[in-house]
């Protein structure tokens, strides 16, 4: 008779992870956070593997870089700012304005340095302006989903 108890309080116990572990309303499904973790990191990665084994100059693969880092802070920087302002958080129209012009620039200069890079060849620019492009939409998507889940959480 106690084994029926065991058993019975096991599978309480697994019912209660379960209901613990469910996703609040309105937070991204794991896959979904998944998939975004899983293409910024391939972004990124690709990137620099890709730097990493060019043949370019050391200040060069600097400027690539930083590029990089620098597109990457925009665009998290810029996607804040949208959402603030959606949902009625102020937000200064200096900043929401110098967000869009750093996200304007990186893209620029990216463009502008493949576009005049002789040593590269053509299937290495646009790997360059792919994996850069994945990571800024995946950085995006990854700052929106930690948002997602933050607030779904506070409602909660």
């Amino acid at each position: 008779m106690s084994n029926n108890n065991e058993g019975s309080l096991e599978k309480n116990e697994q019912e209660e992870l379960k209901i613990e572990m469910k996703r609040v309303e309105g937070e991204p499904t794991a896959a979904f956070k998944g998939a975004s973790w899983s293409a910024l990191l391939i972004g990124v990665t690709a990137y620099l593997i890709g730097l990493f084994n060019a043949t370019m100059q050391l200040n060069e693969k600097g400027y690539y870089f930083a590029i990089l880092v620098f597109g990457l802070y925009a665009a998290i920087s810029l996607q804040k700012a949208v959402r603030d302002k959606d949902e009625g958080i102020p937000v200064t129209n200096i900043y929401y304005g110098i967000s869009w012009l750093a996200l304007v620039i990186a893209i620029s200069l990216i463009a502008i340095g493949l576009y005049n890079a002789s040593s590269i060849t053509l299937s290495e620019k646009g790997f360059y302006a792919m994996a850069f492009a994945l990571s800024l939409f995946a950085a995006i998507t990854v700052q929106k989903n930690i948002r997602d889940t933050q607030r779904a959480r506070e409602r909660e």
